[in-house]
């Protein structure tokens, strides 16, 4: 049995919803009814990057960051696939650079997503520390 079973259905058009657990995912290619596949990815990206992060900061003994938003940017090419990701993370801990780059890089191991894109696409990171 798998570990991760969904059912993605198009009754017509470009939308699909995807049942995902007891969860509905709309994605709609063309951003009339939920997001495209590039924008839903690189949400699903940032919202695995996220929690990742807190766990590298607990592995560098950073428990409480507080507040975290990333602000997730992406680049299409010329066939509208994605070609360049980017995360701008603010951290409302007061970490100082060589902490927040470290907990970076470990939350890149940790994250799951990161791990099954290809190298090329893997978000560039920079974390903005006491930013709230």
């Amino acid at each position: 049995m798998a570990d991760i079973e969904t059912s993605t259905v198009s009754e017509a058009g470009y939308a699909s919803t995807s049942q995902v657990g007891e969860f509905d995912l709309r994605i709609d290619a063309t951003d009339e009814t939920g997001p495209n596949p590039n924008a839903a990815l690189v949400a699903t990206y940032a919202s695995c990057y996220l929690p990742a992060l807190r766990v590298g900061g607990s592995q560098r003994g950073e428990e409480e960051l507080g507040k975290v938003q990333i602000d997730a940017s992406a680049e299409l090419d010329e066939d509208d696939d994605l070609e360049s990701i980017a995360f701008d993370v603010h951290v409302e801990a007061d970490l100082d650079d060589e902490t927040a780059a470290d907990i970076a890089e470990r939350a890149e191991g940790i994250c799951h997503v990161h791990s099954a894109l290809r190298e090329g696409l893997h978000a560039d990171v920079s974390v903005y520390p006491g930013a709230f």
